[in-house]
């Protein structure tokens, strides 16, 4: 449960974030006094629901070091190291994108690819995978990770975190108003105040666990056709199949809650409409169907 409190939290930090700041700002108070306006709000939703996707899009690179002390291998000084650039490069080449900075950092097994465009991202990977793994598991996961950059999926699930949020923050202050309408006592002069805010608030919370669903949805189906992508990539299923079997007896290392919808594996105990990825017996199931 704790988990799942953080994923909504997170997903909801940004906008609530964005709301105050526009309020402070005065936006709230320009809506409110001209009866909502609804032109108005969509856009005000707009710049709630995006602003603040698209930001966490343009810096998931840099954070995603930081947050992992991934290290960016720009001169390899080990057979390991070599091996790995090596490999992404045939895998980005076979794929038609940019060459990705390739990365590894310390923690149990896991891996994951970020970055907000797909000449130049970033495909990082464990200690913890790469001692667990044989070779061609380790390439298998590569060929997942660099199947997510060639299928846009950073900016994908970017877009549709914006879409929800702005629903989320238009649909919280259309319910608001309605609320607070219903409860004044002056509807001729109505305003909205206090009532219209802690309302929306409430609202914006509700919508917003609603929202984490729909994403979490997206999330799932983008891992299957990444599995579905490293197979094409490698010319042969069984890799992915062998990757996510070993994957399945160990325990993911856990990464920051910004990035946890981007590893191999989530490495938590999400309720199953929560996680960001599907069970991996789901997956090889999956692979295994694939022509």
């Amino acid at each position: 449960m704790t988990r799942i409190f953080l994923l909504i939290a997170t997903n909801l930090a940004v906008m609530l974030v964005m709301t105050v700041v526009l309020s402070l700002l005065g936006a709230n108070r320009f809506l409110t006094a001209n009866g909502l306006n609804l032109g108005t709000l969509m856009v005000f939703s707009l710049v709630v629901g995006f602003t603040g996707s698209i930001f966490s899009l343009l810096i998931s690179k840099p954070m995603a070091k930081w947050s992992t002390g991934a290290h960016v291998i720009e001169q390899p000084s080990s057979s390991t190291e070599v091996w790995l650039v090596n490999t992404v490069q045939v895998l980005s080449q076979r794929a038609g994108i940019g060459m990705p900075e390739v990365a590894i950092y310390n923690g149990e097994p896991n891996a994951f690819a970020t970055g907000a465009f797909r000449d130049s991202a970033l495909v990082a990977v464990s200690t913890g995978l790469l001692n667990s793994m044989t070779k061609e598991e380790v390439e298998a996961v590569l060929g997942h990770e660099v199947a997510h950059i060639a299928n846009g999926d950073m900016v994908t699930m970017t877009l549709i975190q914006g879409v929800v949020n702005t629903f989320v923050v238009f649909l919280s202050r259309v319910a608001g108003y309605l609320v607070d309408s219903f409860l004044s006592k002056d509807e001729e002069n109505h305003r909205p105040g206090i009532g219209f805010e802690i309302a929306s608030f409430i609202f914006q919370i509700i919508f917003g666990i609603g929202a984490s669903l729909i994403v979490a949805w997206f999330s799932r189906q983008r891992e299957f056709r990444a599995d579905a992508g490293s197979a094409r990539l490698l010319g042969q299923k069984q890799p992915m199949i062998n990757a996510l079997a070993r994957l399945g007896g160990l325990q993911p290392g856990a990464l920051p809650s910004d990035l946890a919808a981007s590893g191999i594996g989530d490495g938590s105990q999400l309720s199953a409409m929560f996680s960001t990825h599907p069970p991996m017996e789901e997956r090889i199931i999956a692979l295994q169907r694939l022509n």
